[in-house]
Formats: C-alpha cells, sequence, structure tokens
C-alpha cells in the first residue's frame, strides 16, 4: 500500500495501524520557510555525520547538528553527540512546533541533505534515552522529498512527500512498529533541511 495526500486533513493518522503520523503541511508562509532555510544553511555548526556499521566508521556526505536545552549527550548507530545550545531562529521553531503539536520538545536533531542523491536508510528513532513513545515532530525546508514508513511485521508501506516549510509529527507506538527512511532520488538537486524535535530524557 503506497498513499499519498491528494487532500490534507491534519487530524488524519497516515498510518492505518499500531502508531499515530499527522502530517500538517505548510505550517508558515512562503517567505518565512525560505528564511529559515537560508538561517539555517549559513547559521547551523553542521558536521558530517558518522556512524559504525559492522565495525567499521563510516562518514556520510549528510551533515548533522544536535540542539538542545542542556549540552546531553545523544549516542545513535554507536557515536555520542553533545548537544549545542539552541540558536534564536531554533528556539522560535520549536515554540512553533509545540504550539502546533501540543507537545513539548528538549531537543533537536537536524539533516542536511544536499541534493536528491543523500537520505537516509530503513530506521526507527528507539535510541534507549529517547522518552518511551514520546512525539518527534519533523519540520522540512528546501526541497519536497518522499518520507516513507514500512511495517515492521506486514512490511506494508505508507507514503508523504514532505513539503517546504511543512511540519509531520510521528508519536505513540510509531518507532515500535514501523521503520521509516527518506529514499534516495537523481532529480532533486537542490538541499533539505530537516529538523527533528524530540524529547531526551536523563538516565
Amino acid at each position: 500500500m503506497d498513499l499519498f495526500s491528494t487532500g490534507l486533513d491534519e487530524n488524519q493518522n497516515l498510518l492505518p495501524k499500531d502508531g499515530t503520523v499527522f502530517y500538517y503541511g505548510h505550517m508558515m508562509p512562503l517567505q518565512e520557510a525560505n528564511f529559515y532555510l537560508e538561517n539555517l544553511l549559513e547559521t547551523i555548526d553542521w558536521k558530517n555525520d558518522e556512524a559504525v556499521i559492522f565495525g567499521k566508521l563510516i562518514i556520510t556526505k549528510r551533515k548533522v547538528a544536535w540542539y538542545g536545552d542542556t549540552t546531553f549527550n545523544y549516542t545513535y548507530s554507536k557515536r555520542t553527540k553533545q548537544a549545542l545550545i539552541w540558536t534564536p531562529e531554533l528556539l522560535a521553531l520549536k515554540t512553533l512546533v509545540e504550539e502546533k503539536t501540543g507537545e513539548t520538545y528538549n531537543s533537536c536533531l537536524l539533516n542536511l541533505y544536499h541534493t536528491g542523491t543523500e537520505g537516509m536508510g530503513w530506521h526507527s528513532d528507539a535510541e534507549k534515552n529517547l522518552k518511551k513513545n514520546g512525539a518527534i515532530a519533523s519540520v522540512s525546508f528546501g526541497a519536497e522529498r518522499k518520507f516513507t514508513f514500512k511495517h515492521k511485521d506486514s512490511k506494508e508501506t505508507v507514503s508523504q512527500n514532505l513539503c517546504h516549510g511543512s511540519l509531520l509529527v510521528m508519536k505513540e507506538e510509531t518507532q515500535t512498529h514501523w521503520q521509516h527512511r527518506l529514499p534516495p532520488t537523481t532529480r532533486i538537486t537542490t538541499p533539505r533541511v530537516n529538523l527533528t524535535f524530540r524529547t531526551i530524557e536523563i538516565l
């Protein structure tokens, strides 16, 4: 099953079972979205991402950054990052997302995909220091990209195109039962910046 949104209902669950995903579409005017894209590209402390896969250190073309309320650590793919303190623009976006979703967040992992050839493979956001069943709010700026979910047992898929200045929220049991990915494509030649606001619990 491959579903693409034609009419937008931000209260409609995109998933057929075992989780909750809401797509809010555009959450700000185009001019404001353009401002944030330019600001994030220029002011965020971007670094190439690192992961340890089968004991080998992999450095990706995709760049990442990690910000939060405090300088707490976040570990994924066997690499640990220390959070930077919010920029004014990230704080403004966090406030906007919290108002939209009715949730609270204390950190944000940012990804910079330079072109469509950079993507993300199947995974779930289920690191041990993430709040279990907590909401993860994904904000997209720049190139419109396809985002796909796959159920871990039934293998059915659900896809949504994420547009410039849009918001998608994953919550409840989504990470337990579903994986998601950003498939690469040669058609996209412009950058995409993605912000995933989340809640880290200090263990």
